[in-house]
């Protein structure tokens, strides 16, 4: 079988060849159909680095058929459809844990390709729980990639009175349109500070959720202090800005700051509320993706992703 590697060198991604994985009697393989490539952290935490990676933490986010079963295992079957928490690879290994989601078993009315945004899905609603956000707010999301747009959608069910989203780059700006943002900023064209004070009659936002990662991030968390109203909340979702935040206290007095997941719900039971999001078409997975590229290509999509975040979203490596 063949895995997607990062040996040493920048965006070094090459294909391994390996023994096919056996199960233990705790274990299921999964014979894998899909994979997503999650820009953040695959890019700034693994394609930029000159070390090696290890290839257990390259990718997360893998659909598929479970093709073998530990004598022990009594919730999965053969032939069984499954999300599993696993790297690019045509088998993985998963052992099922009873509250940690890492193995879901997909409803028949999500694709396998939808299916690769259950992790990042299962993370979004967790972070809107945390948020504190109430029906009635001025909700500005920073960023529109994977996250941003994510948390767009899920963020809806909460009934703010508006979301406001802002990004650099065109084609996040024209897909937050068709998500269903009130309002979309593109920040190469329009100062989003002055935007979204000007929108809320100088008052700024009850809510700002800072999902820009990698070097621009640290820019919009100046920006996310700058645009919350007085007793508004700032929820920093991004990470890897390969620098330290700047937090100012003059911005921050009078403001409250939540940093990523805070709620202590079983996140085997936040997947199946994306699951069902995603079968009813809140969240809208199959109009993020961009890109479906063969494995064997593993290597021109990831350098799709870093040399071309404008013409990109949802990149997708097919397995079969």
């Amino acid at each position: 079988m063949f895995r997607v590697t990062k040996p040493e060198g920048f965006g070094n991604i090459q294909l391994e060849e390996v023994p096919i994985p056996e199960v233990n009697d705790c274990q299921v393989r999964v014979k894998s159909d899909t994979t997503l490539i999650s820009r953040g952290s695959e890019l700034f935490r693994r394609y930029i680095r000159e070390e090696a990676v290890s290839p257990s933490i390259m990718g997360y986010s893998l659909t598929g058929t479970v093709d073998a079963v530990g004598r022990a295992v009594t919730d999965y079957s053969v032939g069984d459809r499954v999300m599993v928490v696993a790297p690019h690879a045509e088998y993985v290994i998963a052992e099922p844990a009873p509250t940690d989601g890492r193995i879901v078993r997909l409803l028949d009315d999500v694709s396998f390709e939808e299916g690769t945004f259950l992790p990042l899905s299962t993370s979004a609603i967790a972070w809107a729980d945390s948020s504190g956000v109430k029906a009635g707010d001025t909700v500005v999301v920073l960023g529109q990639g994977l996250v941003g747009s994510l948390m767009l959608q899920v963020l809806r069910g909460y009934d703010p009175a508006r979301i406001i989203t802002v990004d650099a780059l065109r084609l996040r700006c024209q897909l937050s349109t068709r998500l269903g943002a009130d309002t979309v900023i593109n920040a190469e064209d329009t100062e989003p500070v002055e935007a979204v004070r000007r929108l809320t009659d100088g008052n700024g936002a009850d809510l700002v959720v800072d999902c820009v990662g990698g070097y621009a991030g640290i820019r919009s968390f100046e920006q996310a202090q700058d645009m919350t109203c007085r007793f508004g909340t700032i929820q920093l979702i991004a990470l890897y800005q390969q620098a330290p935040l700047p937090l100012h206290s003059s911005k921050i007095m009078s403001k409250r700051l939540v940093a990523g997941i805070l709620t202590d719900e079983p996140r085997s039971q936040i997947v199946g509320r994306a699951l069902e999001k995603i079968k009813d078409g809140e969240i809208r997975a199959s109009e993020m993706i961009t890109h479906r590229f063969h494995y064997t290509e593993a290597k021109a999509a990831f350098d799709l992703l870093w040399n071309s975040p404008g013409d990109a979203l949802g990149v997708l490596i097919k397995w079969q």
